[in-house]
């Protein structure tokens, strides 16, 4: 029996040798063999630190090189944003105070510059600064999207699907009773 578990083990691991995508023998003691898989190669944890410190290096740890524009695109935009609402509220601002300091009445005397009032004013640099602080939490939120992506990413690596799955959607024909002949579209799901 001994002879057979050593020949067992030697060929599995000549088998790990040869394919470094398959199992491999990383320990074999007298009674018990400690295996490696191709899913250990991928670590949430190591997937989700790379992510936080640099956005997109969890995606490029887990080799899903296409999400990078997306992740990229997506802190790109909201830093667009950010800035614009930032520019409207000090340029807004500074107008309010320009208001202010030369004492225009609130809704009668109206800004030289702008052409609107001081309540007018009031209300602009409102909704800039509240526009801009919605944007930053909306960065915040794509920041972490990403570094959940790559460590849900670094989970699902391994896992099996089913080869009989399939989705198909097709035309759909019933005859009933009370509405009488119907045409529609059916999503059939085959597992």
């Amino acid at each position: 029996m001994k002879k057979v578990l050593l020949i067992l083990l030697t060929s599995l691991n000549l088998a790990a040798v040869a394919q470094t995508d398959s199992v491999r023998v990383i320990q074999a003691d007298r009674d018990t063999v400690k295996i490696a898989s191709y899913a250990n190669r991928y670590d949430p944890r190591k997937a989700l630190l790379y992510a936080a410190v640099l956005p997109g290096l969890g995606q490029v740890y887990n080799k899903k090189y296409w999400k990078l524009p997306l992740v990229y695109g997506g802190i790109g935009a909201t830093a667009y944003a950010i800035n614009f609402y930032q520019d409207g509220y000090r340029l807004y601002r500074r107008e309010l105070f320009f208001n202010l300091d030369n004492n225009l009445a609130q809704d009668t005397q109206v800004n030289p510059n702008t052409g609107y009032t001081t309540s007018q004013l009031r209300t602009i640099v409102d909704r800039y600064r509240r526009e801009r602080d919605f944007m930053i939490i909306i960065m915040m939120g794509v920041y972490i999207l990403q570094m959940v992506d790559a460590h849900v990413d670094s989970h699902l690596k391994e896992f099996d699907l089913n080869p009989n799955l399939q989705v198909r959607i097709e035309p759909s024909f019933s005859n009933e009773l009370l509405t009488g002949r119907m045409g529609g579209i059916s999503l059939k799901i085959r597992f």
